[in-house]
């Protein structure tokens, strides 16, 4: 089992930034391929970025590519994404997800909990 617990999400203004962190507990961390999706109210979840287990491979949606930065830290169990020029359609509940391959696809074995992050224009 793996445990995952995001955090901070919060309410910014457009065109601000906010770093959202994903911790891990469990088993080992560094096995996992690692990825962020959102959800906004009435919408179906989405693909934002995933991460290779070794950090060497990311990859991203169309509509954060150039502004979000996926990233992992191996020796703190900790995913994170940092979200620049922010916009009111990134507005959703964002989720953490692990799993063996890092596929746009939500086939992930584990997912955290969420974090809402609110974009105010």
């Amino acid at each position: 089992q793996v445990q995952l617990v995001e955090s901070g999400g919060g309410l910014v203004q457009a065109g601000g930034s906010l770093r959202l962190s994903c911790a891990a507990s469990g088993r080992t961390f560094s096995n996992y391929a690692m990825a962020w999706f959102r959800q906004a109210p009435g919408k179906e979840r989405e693909f934002v970025a995933s991460i290779s287990w070794s950090g060497g491979s990311t990859y991203y949606a169309d509509s954060v590519k150039g502004r979000f930065t996926i990233s992992r830290d191996n020796a703190k169990n900790t995913t994170y994404l940092q979200m620049n020029s922010l916009k009111p359609g990134d507005t959703a509940v964002y989720y953490c997800a692990a799993g063996p391959l890092p596929t746009a696809h939500p086939m992930y074995d584990y997912w955290g909990q969420g974090t809402q992050v609110t974009v105010s224009s």
